[in-house]
């Protein structure tokens, strides 16, 4: 298999993704729409359009002038207000039914506070039988790949005596069977089917002939059941980005909700219910307005004889529906209909997928597992959604939770877990009842970040698009991807990328096809690619074969913090002592209570710069109008009572200081505004590194530092977040672009290096500068490896050799 080194980014770009889909937008003005409607998630990559999607200004600004302007009363009443309410209501039903090509005289609407309340309102309502003598009991069928809410209704089912029977998806069709029509036509046992139009867990669409086909009995568990079948087609996943036409696949029930369509307005659902079906459904309570007449006194009651007010009880969210209007308008007007959306967000998700599916780490494994049925050839059978686990370049899964909380750090919001569609995730992930059932034994519960029990992931990474999505979010995405989680060099799978170019639409439609041959974007030169993160997430080591460790790294930059929480001083060379750099964080400033203080708790801190002058053994306070005092470096005879020894707490650790006077208490007092001291470190003590951190190392003696006796820090990963931190600023004017100098002095490291891959460092085990040996801890924290020399110095331009674990 062909697997080329490449520069990713010359791979990621919109001429590349025009060569293999040109359905790109739906005006010329497309960008300009984004800008205009969209401008609050400048600067951001919002990739959960299967949670919710995004609602344009311009609705939210038409819907507050149409409530501004209007007086909506209670559609109940009959006054000219309420009568205003009713009639927009209805222009709403019939608007919805228009959207999914069905008329009033076809369906009727029922509105629900969403698509869950829909599915609840069928399983209450629905006309099931238990067994009897003569025909057997009803039914409920599901697709196990079906949302949590579908196979939910088992639980109003399960004390009526009636079958649940999952149904996986190859079993529609290889179980189905020729029936004659004729039999067991006398028998009325109303049955169920579920199934998702798509799945919201892998965006596969179902063949919206199943619901014919098993109306009809043609189909499997249909064909092996007597009776009269009914189906309900979950649209709230494929409602989102696709056409779905009611005339031609007449589901006799049809849940969604609208925020997964136009954002706005939220907590607003509704059920389309076949008017030849509605007379079967059953409604126990009855509720206001749901009513033709009733007596309080006795049990006499009946239903209003129209369907959407025999189901809606009490007052509709009417101003959620009137929103609706707006909503439509919005999505035509800016997308010109659903036909459009979906060859739009397809594109985006193929693109994403072709080239999340073909890239590789610099040993050739894979970087993603895709849990999708289908290469993404077609819009007919592909929804918007991507579903993957990434892996490292060992194979070993990374958690979900990981991958989420890094995209969180790059504005990149994604979904992670199992989507509320357990079947599915069993099924793409191999995991069986029973470890299921050991992972809720182990402390796993739907929702959490337990993304991985025994190293099997217990769910994945979900991406999906919506109507305003954009290149951009497909490339940020993507760069996000070879940016933290790809060991270099980056490669590709150069067989499977031409492969996925050259499929065309089994259909053999215009809108489907795709570009044939190798397209010229792509270098194939063995080289690698200088713009990318390598193992940000601080894992498994990259073998020594994926690196050169032949590079030019120097030392550029040695600074120390004499007192904790304040200014650097940098020098550019300083003793190595037993703690870390001498005299690194050896002081500390408590408050009146002994609490030691930070910048969390006290900003002006920063502002104290200290400086250590050995040969004369001082350290000098300095702040702006302040004069400058001298505190002594050590204490040569017995502390008098104001320089008392005591007892403070230091990151957990229980440490012991000794107090540096009364004149640099009253000088920090002053300056910040509150009583406190300067303490120090008592030479007498020892603290030692936390168990947790030590790799065998043989000196872990701390000052008063937090983790390790020294920080490093990479220019060429500062470069990379420089860069992304730059671009992200570039969506407000009030903030001033960090140059790297500065956002380096916002790590507060010891020792900045010139590496020349960013987050490099993070696979090194031992580093030496000059002459001086170190042995990494954990990220970039370091302790000597040793101290064969007493006289041990760093100095500023001293060569830095690393050495992988």
């Amino acid at each position: 298999m062909e697997k080329e080194s490449l520069n990713f980014n010359q791979l990621c770009t919109f001429e590349s993704f025009e060569k293999v889909w040109n359905h790109y937008g739906y005006k010329s003005v497309f960008q300009d729409v984004i800008e205009r409607e969209f401008s609050r998630i400048k600067g951001i990559t919002y990739l959960d359009h299967a949670g919710t999607t995004l609602y344009p200004e311009s609705l939210v600004r038409e819907f507050y002038q149409d409530i501004c302007t209007n007086v909506y009363g209670n559609p109940h009443s009959h006054n000219p207000s309420s009568r205003l309410t009713h009639d927009t209501v209805e222009h709403v039903r019939y608007r919805i039914l228009q959207h999914f090509n069905t008329t009033p005289d076809e369906y009727s609407v029922i509105f629900t506070s969403g698509s869950t309340a829909a599915l609840k309102l069928v399983a209450e309502s629905f006309p099931w039988r238990p067994p009897t003598a003569a025909e057997p009991a009803s039914q409920f069928c599901y697709l196990t790949d079906n949302h949590t809410s579908v196979v939910g209704i088992r639980g109003v089912i399960s004390a009526l005596g009636v079958v649940s029977l999952p149904v996986s998806p190859e079993e529609i069709e290889a179980r189905a069977k020729d029936v004659d029509q004729s039999e067991g036509s006398s028998c009325q046992t109303p049955h169920l089917f579920c199934y998702p139009a798509q799945s919201n867990f892998s965006g596969r669409k179902y063949p919206l002939g199943y619901v014919r086909g098993i109306q009809a009995r043609q189909l499997y568990p249909a064909c092996d059941s007597k009776g009269r079948w009914f189906v309900l087609l979950d649209a709230a996943s494929f409602a989102s980005c696709s056409p779905l036409d009611l005339q031609e696949h007449s589901a006799n029930f049809v849940p969604f909700s609208f925020y997964k369509m136009f954002g706005f307005p939220t907590g607003l659902g509704a059920l389309l219910v076949r008017n030849d079906t509605a007379a079967l459904l059953r409604k126990t309570y009855f509720g206001g307005g749901t009513a033709a007449a009733y007596l309080a006194g006795d049990n006499y009651y009946v239903p209003a004889s129209n369907m959407s007010s025999r189901f809606e009880d009490g007052t509709v969210s009417f101003l959620d529906i009137i929103a609706l209007n707006h909503s439509f308008d919005s999505l035509h007007t800016l997308t010109g209909g659903m036909d459009k959306i979906q060859l739009h967000t397809f594109g985006l998700t193929r693109y994403t997928y072709m080239l999340l599916s073909s890239l590789c780490h610099g040993n050739g494994q894979p970087v993603a597992q895709i849990y999708s049925d289908s290469e993404f050839e077609n819009p007919s059978t592909q929804g918007a959604i991507l579903n993957f686990n990434l892996m490292d370049c060992h194979g070993q899964m990374i958690g979900y939770s990981q991958v989420d909380k890094l995209a969180s750090l790059f504005n990149i919001h994604l979904r992670t877990g199992c989507f509320c569609n357990t079947g599915a995730c069993q099924l793409f992930l191999g995991i069986t009842n029973q470890v299921v059932k050991s992972n809720l034994q182990a402390g796993h519960v739907c929702g959490d970040n337990i993304d991985l029990v025994d190293d099997r992931p217990t769910g994945s990474v979900r991406v999906s698009f919506g109507y305003m999505s954009t290149f951009q979010d497909c490339q940020n995405f993507l760069n996000f991807v070879a940016d933290c989680f790809v060991d270099k060099p980056v490669k590709v799978d150069q067989d499977k990328l031409d492969r996925l170019k050259s499929n065309t639409s089994s259909k053999g439609s215009s809108q489907c096809l795709l570009t044939n041959g190798k397209p010229d974007h792509i270098d194939e030169r063995e080289h690698a690619s200088t713009d990318l993160v390598v193992n940000q997430r601080g894992g498994k080591a990259i073998t020594k074969d994926a690196k050169s460790h032949e590079k030019a790294q120097t030392l550029t930059n040695i600074y120390i913090y004499p007192i904790k929480s304040c200014a650097a001083f940098e020098v550019t060379d300083w003793p190595v002592g037993a703690l870390g750099l001498l005299h690194d964080r050896g002081w500390m400033v408590v408050n009146g209570n002994r609490v030691c203080l930070n910048q969390k708790r006290e900003p002006r801190l920063c502002l104290i710069h200290p400086q250590i002058y050995l040969p004369s053994n001082t350290m000098l306070l300095q702040a702006s109008g302040m004069n400058t005092i001298c505190v002594p470096l050590k204490n040569h005879s017995e502390p008098p009572q104001s320089h008392r020894v005591c007892q403070n707490m230091v990151c957990g650790d229980r440490v012991e200081t000794v107090d540096c006077g009364d004149e640099a208490a009253s000088w920090l007092s002053e300056f910040l505004g509150q009583p406190c001291r300067l303490i120090r470190q008592s030479p007498d003590f020892s603290r030692d590194m936390k168990k947790g951190h030590e790799k065998e190392v043989s000196s872990t003696a701390l000052s008063l530092v937090n983790e390790a006796q020294y920080l490093i820090v990479n220019r060429a990963s500062v470069d990379l977040l420089q860069r992304h931190i730059t671009n992200r600023q570039e969506s407000s004017d009030d903030h001033q672009p960090l140059d790297t100098q500065t956002l380096i002095s916002r790590f507060r490291a010891n020792l900045v290096i010139s590496g020349k891959e960013p987050f490099e460092e993070d696979d090194w085990s031992h580093l030496i500068i000059g002459n001086t040996h170190f042995q990494v801890t954990f990220g970039v924290y370091l302790v000597h490896q040793s101290l064969e020399d007493s006289n041990s110095t760093l100095t500023v331009g001293s060569s830095v050799k690393s050495e992988m674990s």
